[in-house]
């Protein structure tokens, strides 16, 4: 019993910062909410996607009130140049965000045993402009962890060893996946 007793207020800490993260979040997004976009650098780079994405869409529903008879919207439902101003910006914005994380994510598709059609069908792309981006990437991320800007202990970027992985991805047919030996060198 005295174990129980001992771990509870470890748990309501855990609970308080929980509690305390979920106010800090919800006021962030209230700030979102009520922040004007009128270009691209006025969306912070830490803004989640899915916010980008719902106030583009409400700029996106203001705007086409406006192609409504006057009798189905108020005035104030109308969208006006500054929808379409944040509208442009937030695509960009968007655009932007998603094209940062693709090669990310075309690694990882790999790793997981998607073959390079199967990724190049995704992105619409031939397979050699598929493995492009990843080489890109790898090469990019070898040279980070080179660099002095890795502080030279290779704290950020890949390493030899994960770009020599990232390589042997790159050199599959179309349709074989990796194995579970390759993916193991990649983690």
């Amino acid at each position: 019993m005295s174990d129980h007793r001992e771990c509870a207020p470890d748990h309501e800490r855990h609970h308080d910062r929980e509690r305390h993260h979920d106010q800090e979040r919800r006021h962030e997004y209230e700030q979102w909410q009520a922040r004007t976009v009128r270009c691209p650098g006025d969306v912070p780079v830490t803004t989640p996607l899915s916010w980008m994405a719902e106030k583009h869409f409400a700029h996106g529903e203001r705007l086409a009130d406006r192609r409504l008879p006057a009798a189905y919207r108020r005035p104030d439902e109308r969208g006006d140049a500054g929808d379409a101003l944040a509208q442009l910006a937030l695509g960009v914005r968007i655009a932007r965000a998603v094209e940062q994380y693709r090669p990310e994510t075309v690694h990882e598709a790999l790793q997981l045993g998607a073959t390079w059609r199967q990724i190049a069908t995704a992105l619409d792309l031939g397979t050699d402009e598929a493995r492009d981006i990843l080489r890109s990437h790898a090469d990019g991320q070898l040279r980070l962890y080179e660099s002095e800007d890795s502080g030279g202990a290779g704290l950020l970027g890949m390493s030899p060893e994960q770009h020599r992985a990232a390589l042997a991805l790159i050199a599959l047919g179309d349709d074989e996946p990796a194995t579970a030996t390759a993916e193991a060198v990649t983690r």
